[in-house]
Parts: C-alpha cells; structure tokens; sequence
C-alpha cells in the first residue's frame, strides 16, 4: 500500500491540504495517508519546525504532500533564530529528502486567459515548465555569516549538481515539446560558466534530440512576460529559478492556480507555491487547486499513476470555469470548489 504523509502547516495549509486528501482519496482510495507536523505550529508544539518525530514519518513514505509554512509580518516566529523559523523547516525538510529539482508548471487554462495580467493573446497557449535546481547555490552556502559592516555569501555549484538537475529538464522536455532553455548569467559569472558548459557537454552527450539555447537572466526576466510562448522547459539555479518562477507564477492569474513537485534521490514532495495566506486563514475561502493540482503531480511523479493525474487535472479545469473561486473573480469557497472537482471526476467526460 503506497504512503503519503501530508504535512498542513500554517495559515492556509490545513485547510487547503484537507481538500488535496479529499480528491487523492477518490481518484486513489489505496493510498495511506499519515498526517505530521511541520513549520510554525510544530516549532509551538515540539520546539523544532521540522521535528524528529516528521522525520522519522518520512522513512517509509513513498511522496509527501505538504500545505504551506510561516505566518504574518509580524509573528514571533519571525524573531526566532534562523533555524527555529518556519521557513528554515521547509529547508531541511528538502535537504532531508534529497529534492534537488523543484518542477513548477506555468500553464493558463483554457477559457481563463482573461484572469492574465497579460494581453490574451500572450497568455493563450501559455504552458511552462520551469525546472529550479533546489539543493545548491548562495541558499546552500555553509559560510555565510555577517561581520560587522559586511555580510557574505557564496554561490557554489559542482559539475554532478548540475548534470542531475539538468537530467531532470532534458527528460521533461522529451515528454513535452523537445526544447529547454538554460538561463544563467555566464557573462559575468564563473558559477554560470560551469553551469553553461555542463549543460552542453550533458546534452551533446545525452540528449541530443532535445532543442538547447542558453539566455541571461535578465533577459528571461522581460521575455517571460514579454512572449511566454517561446519557452517550453526552463532549467535554472537555485536563485534565479527561486526570483524566475515567481515572476512567471503572476501569467496564469493567481497563486492558486500554481502547483509543485520537488524530486530527487528520496520520495518527491509537492505542494502548493502560494503562501501562508494568514490573513484569510480559517475562514474557509482559500482556493484549493494548486493543492489538488500538486496532489495530481504526486500521482504522476510518485506514485506512477498517469491516468489518474490527468483526471485530476481535468476536473480542476473544469471547476475552475465553473465555479471559479474569489481569487479568480468568483465566489466558490474552499467546500464549494473541492466539491466541484470531485463532482467533475465523477463526469463521463473527465473521467
């Protein structure tokens, strides 16, 4: 029997991951589900946000479903010391599951191209897959400290650091359209010169049916907004890839509409890109698709169930014409949207 251990979190977590377990119990009723604690609300129970007792949770699970970590500005949790913080769980939560490559979809939905910042005829079409390398770079680094009136910190990569991530985006991009696009900063940056001729060297080794360009940063930086539709898989390090898919998250129209999967050498862990959202925390109005999407994701990338993902996606789709919820314009709440997709699973048509 497949394990997932869902970790709620903070703020909006547990509601929005309530409504994830909901839809993954009907399309997959033989997956066990074990429930643990993560973020703020276990540092308040066990004096640790990432405590042993989640750890040891993790030792068998074969995904794990996570909600969101933190709260307000002005939350106490905030002034701890770094590695007592919320955020600094969801770290070690990754470094302990090996998840070096965060993938995170940027796709607009059909019918709901009007929900883009973007002119309709740029966000139309719009399906991206940025692939975030997540264990390495200037987050990672093992020297940072400040010193006075300087502060220090060190972007590292090694060759095999890039290779697996870049693995990960040449293997994606064959299942989707054939082309990747590594972004870096080469023109100034050593870090980005090795970075750049580990990804050529790998895919003139490996994947030489895979269409590679390299751009800058910066340059994706307008371009993602300017003409989304050029790019098919996009591989990054760790702060471009944390500063770029954050910017793209903006082109579908909410943060509620963004899933994840982080993958690597131990089970994948996937969750939701929006926040903590404390100030409409409990009052049952969050918009649970990014949850239920990333819980699709779970099935694809983890638990190998294909079929099972898409009718996941489907019905999300068609809950979000329908019943779209405040985020998006409409008035579905939280009951009322999950309600609506497994309403939709049940259709012939999705199903």
């Amino acid at each position: 029997m497949p394990k997932v251990v869902t970790l709620p979190g903070d703020g909006i977590g547990p509601e929005v991951t309530a409504a994830a377990v909901e839809v993954l119990r009907e399309v997959a009723p033989d997956v066990k589900v074990e429930e643990h604690a993560i973020g703020g609300g276990a540092y308040d129970r066990d004096g640790d946000p990432f405590p042993q007792r989640t750890r040891d949770a993790l030792g068998d699970a074969d995904a794990v479903l996570l909600g969101t970590v933190g709260g307000p500005q002005n939350s106490p949790w905030n002034s701890l010391p770094r590695h007592l913080r919320p955020e600094s769980g969801l770290l070690a939560l990754r470094k302990a599951l090996g998840c070096y490559a965060n993938l995170r979809p940027v796709r607009v939905q059909p019918g709901l191209e009007h929900l883009s910042p973007l002119k309709p005829e740029l966000a139309r079409g719009v399906d991206i897959l940025i692939v975030r390398e997540l264990l390495g770079g200037i987050y990672f680094d093992g020297d940072r400290r400040i010193e006075g009136g300087a502060a220090y910190n060190t972007m590292r990569y090694t060759t095999p650091e890039v290779e697996r991530v870049a693995r990960v985006a040449f293997w994606a991009a064959e299942q989707r359209r054939g082309r990747v696009t590594s972004v870096d900063k080469a023109n100034v940056l050593e870090v980005s010169e090795l970075w750049r001729r580990d990804v050529t060297a790998l895919r003139n080794r490996e994947y030489r049916n895979v269409h590679l360009n390299h751009e800058y940063v910066d340059s994706v930086a307008m371009l993602i907004v300017a003409d989304p539709g050029r790019y098919d898989v996009i591989v990054t390090e760790n702060l471009f890839g944390d500063i770029l898919s954050d910017l793209a998250a903006v082109i579908p129209g909410s943060l509620g509409l963004m899933p994840s999967a982080s993958l690597g050498d131990g089970p994948g862990l996937f969750e939701p890109i929006h926040g903590s959202a404390p100030d409409i925390a409990g009052q049952g109005i969050a918009n649970p698709a990014a949850a239920i999407m990333s819980a699709g994701m779970l099935l694809r990338h983890s638990l190998h169930r294909p079929e099972a993902a898409n009718q996941i996606d489907r019905a999300v789709a068609l809950a979000l014409r329908e019943h779209p919820t405040r985020d998006l314009g409409g008035k579905a709440d939280t009951r009322t949207f999950t309600h609506a997709v497994l309403d939709a699973m049940a259709s012939p048509s999705v199903g």
